[in-house]
């Protein structure tokens, strides 16, 4: 019998999850229509513009024709470039022929290298709070995610003794974020390597998302690549949207064995063919170009760092760490007597403040917001005058 109603949508949606801060970019979006100014702090985004040499190898390559498809892995120069450039960070040696994905963004890397791995019914084990596209993509296959709290007496670092406790004879994979989204921590290299001999005593792989190993602050990244014997079951996530300021240019990469680069290269053609030609051309300048511009972003972010954390610190009900990577501030508001979501709403409706409910990123986020500090000292500063008003009037 025809008719109009709807023929149903695939079970397996019910199990994928979103991400929020573009939920919250919306509704403070509905907001300025009606013409009030909201401060943006929910967006995980650099607000420099990418750099004018990036610009201009992009226009040269839209005027050469890089008009067409490439290589479904990518551009075979810039998979040379990004293997000189790993090399030289990480200190480990990448076949850029085998072993090195180009993709539209660094989200593709995470979908594709879950279900290059992983099967339905086997235990996926990552921190919590955490980037919520892994749980999303982990139940999305059929698997199970395995969380792992991040306590705040720990600095929010992935504890290795918790991991080891967690391990069942279903575990698949170990999901690795530092610098971390949302907390703003990192791991020490005695932690990654705990977690290295965890993952080769019990066979598992590693997805280490290090998209935010340039933005570190007096410290020292330390990759799950650079662990002796560990490239062979490490999948890294990484890409020019945080280092380079190039979230629109959607552009990212992977590593691993050429196994498991393999089956993404044939998911990457199911899903998108490859990633845009000119995007691919600009990457290049990217890394092989002047890095001077880095540093200075870096050396901001340092600068917002502290006038934010230092706010949220005043602020009655709120404390906040200090983030050692990444542009987050993470703290806990435990003290307000409110829930995360409530007074996430609140801050968006009353103080025109946007910034995302800790539980966006896991049940263990409850009693925490996240502030994204990747915004100018001017919208800091009264951004974070509006919540103190606001928390006070509660």
């Amino acid at each position: 019998m025809g008719g109009s109603r709807n023929p149903g949508h695939a079970e397996r949606m019910n199990r994928a999850g979103t991400e929020t801060a573009f939920e919250v970019f919306a509704m403070a979006k509905e907001i300025e229509k009606k013409g009030e100014r909201v401060i943006h702090f929910e967006m995980g985004e650099p607000d420099f513009d990418t750099p004018e040499n990036i610009k201009e190898a992009a226009k040269r390559a839209l005027e050469k024709g890089y008009t067409h498809y490439t290589p479904a892995p990518g551009i075979l120069e810039l998979r040379q470039a990004i293997a000189e450039y790993v090399s030289e960070d990480f200190g480990v040696d990448i076949d850029p022929e085998k072993e090195v994905i180009v993709m539209p963004g660094a989200k593709p890397g995470i979908f594709t290298g879950i279900l290059a791995t992983v099967n339905p019914g086997d235990e996926v084990i990552m921190p919590n709070p955490a980037f919520p596209i892994y749980e999303s993509v982990v139940n999305l296959v059929g698997a199970k995610p395995v969380p792992i709290p991040l306590r705040e007496e720990n600095d929010f670092r992935l504890s290795p003794e918790d991991v080891r406790r967690k391990v069942t004879e279903k575990t698949k994979m170990l999901i690795l974020n530092t610098p971390h989204n949302p907390c703003g921590s990192t791991l020490m290299k005695s932690e990654v390597e705990e977690l290295a001999e965890i993952a080769k005593e019990h066979n598992l792989w590693v997805m280490s998302d290090e998209i935010y190993s340039k933005i570190i602050y007096g410290g020292k990244h330390h990759s799950m690549l650079s662990v002796p014997g560990m490239k062979e079951r490490t999948i890294l996530i990484h890409g020019f949207s945080k280092t380079y300021a190039m979230t629109g240019w959607r552009l990212g990469y992977s590593i691993g064995n050429p196994e498991v680069i393999a089956n993404m290269v044939k998911l990457q053609i199911n899903i998108s063919s490859c990633a845009a030609a000119f995007s691919q051309i600009a990457a290049i300048e990217a890394l092989r170009g002047p890095q001077d511009f880095v540093s200075r972003m870096v050396k901001e972010y340092e600068r917002r760092r502290d006038t934010i954390v230092q706010a949220l610190n005043s602020i009655k009900g709120f404390s906040c760490k200090t983030p050692t990577g990444a542009f987050y501030a993470f703290p806990n508001i435990e003290k307000t007597g409110m829930k995360s979501r409530d007074l996430m709403i609140k801050l968006l409706n009353k103080a025109h403040v946007a910034c995302v409910h800790g539980t966006a990123f896991g049940d263990y986020g409850e009693g925490h917001l996240r502030f994204s500090y990747a915004t100018s000292i001017e919208n800091i500063k009264e951004g974070m005058e509006r919540v103190k008003a606001t928390i006070e009037e509660l």
